[in-house]
Formats: structure tokens, C-alpha cells, sequence
């Protein structure tokens, strides 16, 4: 016999005396440790409803509720997690994979109640007092890196290299990165409701993800009949609120839809397969212009059996979004592969047509509507001494004169005036004919509008980049222009603007250069329209209000695109004419 076997039933009499450690609840607290997984936390400043705990919970524990506080906005479901601790393990998972870092565990545990229906709460809602504890668990992404992840790298030509040429300077992904790149997406849609266009992101995605490339093509067709071309120059409204950009990168929802659109050599050809449009209903609607809001609309009046009858003053259609761009960021090929699909749909198109004010009258009476999508037509004006001056020009102009050819002389040195994309256009364009360049900009950087890709790979070609530079005149020198400016200082708005620019002093600085490039914007050219239309119509700043259905509020005429207010990129011309073509069907069917 072991010693511990004679002394042991000594040891168990001697505890019989010593208090119990049990704490008897809820008469004593006993507090967790500082970072016990207790109950929910969630910061609605920073909750987005995406429903990724939701997803992550194997236990079930987690529903995606409507409450009181948060509507549903670009970028918020208005959704909120709804716990149920009958069903809650407390693994944290929904915690580690939470998108904005909104979810935390207090290290409170103990809760008493009676009624088994309270045993759900919606954290951050339904207030707990375990609110404001600063102790619990809460998201490390250092060490998981659940939360966020890097987008697959887009393959891009070198800057030094693509600066030779007009080539594309994207490469695309290959199949794996496209598949790799496709499954981050969370499957919440938010993206969805940041579209105009309200495209089926997160179904093609996964259409994607799962190599069924012509399954997600017919989805862009449902409500983008531009995929290719959205694909490469959209302002991707949907990725600014894609969850995974929150503590990671937001996915590459432009590039994938390219991608999709490149692995067939005809769209058409896979809409065919069981794309049938409506038999005819003996409508015919006049479009005016070949831009993405007027073909837009060509595309769905004609699925919906109407004669889609397109017009255009130009030899060619796709309007300033198709021949403004330059080839290395949108490639004249891909335009025909998507007319193409125009044509088999039934559009009729009639190019080197002028249309007139007799022509809106008349076809205001011979059609059962008219669709106005002319776009933008000429360049803003610029008030500073010297503008017309030769060798100075309009950006604009520029790029639509088909800077690839080199046809156009631009010397040795070019200074662009501007900030948007058609200075960063026209800045990188004359860069591949040969130019120094140098971009001149009243504001900063960042305040930039033009797409932040766009002014990166400007930076990586080296061009000279002069942010809060104020203009102040131009003069004619021996060998050239002399270009005069002044340095700013940034004031905050009281009303909570954009910071202005202000001189910061008298000092004058100045830029000897060969040609000036002016953009700082477009305007449309409404004077085709006739007085008895356009003295019916509400016309600000040289654009059409239209109401909810593109109405212009004069009988049988719609209007679109850029001679609309709006965003002023191609998705949402896109979806103007959607919407026209839906609105103009719904009058004729009843």
C-alpha cells in the first residue's frame, strides 16, 4: 500500500471545513479576463450590413435583421447582426472575419434571465451593459488577417516601356488569377446598390470564380449592354463599397468583368444561345446619339420589339466615351465586338446624319418617342489672358482628333491646364508622341477627380506633376508660349467643401512650353434642339431635367447621358438608357 493511499481520506476531511469556491449567481460577480469572449459589441459607425458573421457562423447564431437606425444606403444594407446565445459557441470567428472591424466580445458572461425569448439582442441596438467596457475580445488582424486580403495583382506594362506606344497598358488576368481574384467576393451586394446600373456583381462573380464565363456575360447583358467597355474605364462605383476594402483591398470587379467579355471573340455569339428578343409591337423610337446612353437604349427598345432607329452626325458611332479615350486604355477593337451585338439585336443605326431642329419636330410626331443622348460636344470655356493664342488648344478636341495617329503636332514640351481624366488623357497621349510633359492643377493631388489609376500611372510615366498652381495668363514668346502661375494655399470651406485655393503670394512663376492644352471640362451643344421644345423644357447649365423615368416633360421625349445631370460616366448613361427604354415600353403598353 502507497503512502498517499493511507493519508488521502485525511487530506478530503480536512476540506470539508474550507469554504466552497463555487460563487453563488447573480448575488457575486467574477469578472472575466481582459480579453474573455463574452457577449456582442457592435460599433454601427462602422457596421456596413454586409453579413459576413452571419455567413462565418456554423453554429446558426447570427441573423441579418432591419432595425430603426440604419436605413439602407449606397454602401450600408441597413442590416445589423441579431445574436442568439442559444445557438452561440463564442468561437469569435464572426468577430476575426468582421469587414469593418465592427464586432467585438466584452468580457462580460453573466446574464440571468427567466424568459428564454431574451436570450437574443441586436449589439449596438439593443443597449447592454456591456456597451462601453473597453475590455474583451476584439479583431488582431496583424496575426489573422481574416478580415482584409490583397487583390490578385493586374499584370500592367512597364511605365518605361509603355510610353512608346499607344498600346493597351493593362495585360488582363489569366484564368487562375481571374477565378483566385473572383472568390474574395463575400457574396453581400453591397456593390450591387452603388451601381447605377445595378448590375448582378455578386452572381458574376461566382459565375466567374466558377469558369462559367458565358453564364456571367449574359449576366452583364441583363442590365449593361457595354461589359467590355465598362470593364476597362468604369468609374467603378461598386468597388468604393465593397466590404473586402475595408481592411484589405476592394475587389477587382472592373477587371473581372473584363476578363469575362475577352474570352470570346463575339458577345453576340454567346447571347445567341438563348437570347430570343420579343416579337415586334410596331413601336419605333428615334435616338439621338451613339454614346453609352443612347445605345444602351437602342439595346433594350429592340429585345423589347421596338424599332430602335439610332442617329448620329459622325461616320462612326460609340460617341466621346469611344472616341475620347485613348487606345492604351480603351482599344478600338473591342468597340466592334459590342456593336456587333447592337446590330443583331435590330438596331438601326444612320451615321453622318446632322439632325436639326425641323428633324426633332418631325420625329417627335412620327415616332412613339425620342430618346436625347447626344453627350458632350465641345470644350468648357477658360478666361485667362492669352487662350487664343496659337499653340494653344483644347484637350478635348484634342483627343477626339485621334492623337495616335501623330498627326497632330504637339512639340517638344506640352503643358496641360486641369485635373480630371481628359488631362491625364491628353497629358499621357502627347507623353507617347514624343513630349515632356507638365500638368498644372490648382488644387492638390488628392483633389484631384480624375481616377485615381489614371493620375498613378501618370506619376509612374514621370510626368511633371504642379499641384495649387493657379493660372494666370499665357504670352507668345520668341520660340514658344510662356505659361505664367501662381502658387496656392488650400482654405477650408466653412460649409464643408472642397478646400478652395487661394494665391498664397505675388510672386509669379512661369513654364516655357511649345503647346498649352486647356481642360478643364465640356458642356453639351443643345442648339439643334427647336425653340417650341426646348422652351418646354427645364435647361440648367446646358443640361435637360428629367425626372425618374428620364422624362424631359414634353410629350414622347426622353433624354440621357451627359446632357442630363448625373455622375457623367458611362455607367450611369448606361443606366439612363435603361431606364428610358423601360419607361418608354411601360407608355406604350398601356
Amino acid at each position: 500500500m502507497k503512502f498517499t493511499d493511507i493519508v488521502s481520506p485525511f487530506l478530503a476531511w480536512s476540506r470539508a471545513a474550507k469554504k466552497a469556491d463555487t460563487i453563488p449567481y447573480p448575488a457575486k460577480s467574477n469578472p472575466g479576463s481582459d480579453r474573455y469572449r463574452g457577449f456582442h459589441r457592435n460599433d454601427l459607425d462602422k457596421c456596413i450590413g454586409c453579413g459576413r458573421c452571419e455567413e462565418i457562423c456554423q453554429n446558426l447564431a447570427i441573423d441579418m435583421v432591419q432595425v430603426e437606425d440604419a436605413e439602407p444606403v449606397k454602401g450600408d444594407s441597413g442590416l445589423r447582426p441579431l445574436v442568439d446565445y442559444g445557438r452561440c459557441c463564442w468561437c469569435a470567428l464572426c468577430v476575426d472575419v468582421c469587414s469593418t472591424g465592427s464586432l467585438s466580445l466584452s468580457n462580460s458572461y453573466s446574464w440571468t434571465t427567466y424568459n428564454a425569448d431574451t436570450c437574443t439582442y441586436i449589439p449596438g441596438t439593443d443597449a447592454k451593459a456591456w456597451d462601453d467596457s473597453q475590455k474583451g475580445y476584439s479583431q488582431d488582424n496583424s496575426i489573422l488577417q481574416w478580415a482584409g486580403s490583397p487583390r490578385v495583382s493586374m499584370p500592367v506594362a512597364q511605365p518605361d516601356e509603355r510610353v512608346k506606344s499607344f498600346e493597351e497598358v493593362i495585360g488582363g488576368y489569366s484564368p487562375e488569377q481571374a477565378a483566385d481574384e473572383a472568390r474574395r467576393c463575400i457574396q453581400c451586394g453591397l456593390c450591387v446598390t452603388a451601381c447605377p446600373a445595378h448590375m448582378h456583381i455578386p452572381e458574376y462573380l461566382r459565375a466567374i470564380a466558377d469558369g462559367n464565363y458565358s453564364h456571367a456575360v449574359k449576366l452583364f447583358f441583363d442590365n449593361n449592354p457595354l461589359p467590355e467597355m465598362c470593364g476597362k474605364v468604369c468609374t467603378r462605383e461598386c468597388e468604393s463599397v465593397c466590404a473586402m476594402g475595408y481592411q484589405g483591398e476592394a475587389i477587382a470587379i472592373r477587371w473581372l468583368k473584363r476578363f469575362a467579355c475577352e474570352q470570346f471573340e463575339s458577345l453576340s455569339d454567346v447571347l445567341a444561345t438563348d437570347e430570343k428578343p420579343l416579337e415586334p409591337c410596331g413601336g419605333r423610337v428615334a435616338i439621338i446619339g451613339t454614346g453609352p446612353a443612347g445605345l444602351s437604349a437602342a439595346y433594350y427598345l429592340s429585345r423589347m420589339g421596338f424599332q430602335a432607329h439610332v442617329f448620329d452626325k459622325d461616320g462612326e458611332g460609340g460617341g466621346v466615351a469611344q472616341h475620347a479615350i485613348p487606345e492604351y486604355r480603351l482599344p478600338a477593337a473591342g468597340y466592334e465586338k459590342q456593336m456587333d451585338v447592337f446590330r443583331k439585336a435590330g438596331a438601326h443605326f444612320h451615321y453622318d446624319t446632322e439632325v436639326n431642329g425641323g428633324d426633332i419636330l418631325k420625329m417627335s410626331d412620327d415616332y412613339d418617342a425620342v430618346f436625347i443622348a447626344a453627350g458632350l460636344q465641345k470644350s468648357s470655356e477658360f478666361r485667362i489672358p492669352g487662350v487664343d493664342l496659337p499653340g494653344v488648344k483644347h484637350a478635348f478636341y484634342f483627343l477626339m482628333n485621334n492623337p495616335e495617329t501623330g498627326k497632330t503636332e504637339v512639340g517638344s514640351r506640352v503643358l496641360v491646364i486641369g485635373g480630371g481624366n481628359v488631362a491625364m488623357d491628353t497629358a499621357r497621349s502627347c507623353l507617347r508622341l514624343g513630349a515632356e510633359v507638365v500638368i498644372s492643377y490648382r488644387r492638390r493631388i488628392e483633389d484631384m477627380p480624375a481616377d485615381y489609376e489614371e493620375i498613378q500611372e501618370a506619376m509612374d510615366e514621370r510626368i511633371d506633376f504642379r499641384s495649387k498652381t493657379i493660372p494666370l495668363r499665357i504670352e507668345k514668346t520668341e520660340h514658344g508660349l510662356k505659361y505664367f502661375y501662381a502658387e496656392a494655399r488650400m482654405v477650408e470651406d466653412p460649409d464643408g467643401g472642397r478646400p478652395k485655393p487661394v494665391r498664397k503670394d505675388d510672386t509669379e512663376h512661369e513654364i516655357e512650353v511649345d503647346t498649352v492644352f486647356l481642360a478643364i471640362g465640356q458642356s453639351s451643344d443643345l442648339g439643334f434642339l427647336p425653340d417650341e421644345i426646348a422652351g418646354k423644357m427645364s435647361i440648367q447649365w446646358g443640361e435637360i431635367e428629367v425626372d425618374e423615368h428620364q422624362y424631359t416633360g414634353v410629350k414622347n421625349i426622353y433624354a440621357g447621358g451627359d446632357v442630363t445631370p448625373g455622375a457623367g460616366d458611362i455607367i450611369t448613361a448606361i443606366a439612363d438608357g435603361m431606364r428610358a427604354a423601360k419607361a418608354i415600353r411601360a407608355i406604350r403598353n398601356n
